[in-house]
């Protein structure tokens, strides 16, 4: 298995992590599908939501797989008026990341990261390992101090 620019970066900070492969079916990239494939629960699978806000530009969501960013709410924590998803083919050049396998420990640069507060609800989440079939198990603490993350309500 190689190892990934997040995995690589949570071992120079020498943050305890493991990895759960799964296999990837390109025309279903969903959460839902993945908990189902790794035997989690789809609440404790984390999706990573790169947005861009009208003030502050581009920044990052992770919430629940069984879940939808509230684009409002997310407006609000990150200061802005309004916000909206970027466009697909502006995900790879900003990130380092393709759809599907999205990390946000390990991009490109560091965006403003806010993370649904039921995260803490778990000893540990699922969030990509930055590939597609791949999948980092971290604690949720541990995610949010190497992302410099904020914890808020994000979701409808």
């Amino acid at each position: 298995m190689k190892k990934t620019n997040a995995a690589r970066l949570l071992d120079t900070k020498s943050i305890h992590y493991d990895l759960a492969e799964y296999r990837v079916d390109e025309s279903d990239l969903s959460a839902v599908t993945l908990a189902r494939k790794i035997g989690q629960d789809v609440e404790q699978v984390f999706k990573t939501l790169v947005l861009r806000g009208d003030k502050t530009g581009v920044f990052v969501c992770v919430v629940p797989g069984n879940t939808e960013v509230d684009l409002k709410k997310a407006a609000k924590v990150s200061g802005n008026r309004n916000c909206a998803m970027i466009h697909q083919k502006e995900l790879l050049p900003l990130t380092g990341y393709i759809r599907g396998g999205c990390s946000p420990i390990g991009m490109k640069k560091p965006f403003p990261t806010f993370i649904h507060e039921t995260c803490q609800l778990f000893d540990t989440i699922f969030v990509s390992a930055g590939q597609r079939g791949l999948q980092l198990v971290i604690n949720p603490e541990d995610m949010i101090k190497v992302t410099d993350s904020v914890v808020c309500d994000l979701v409808e």
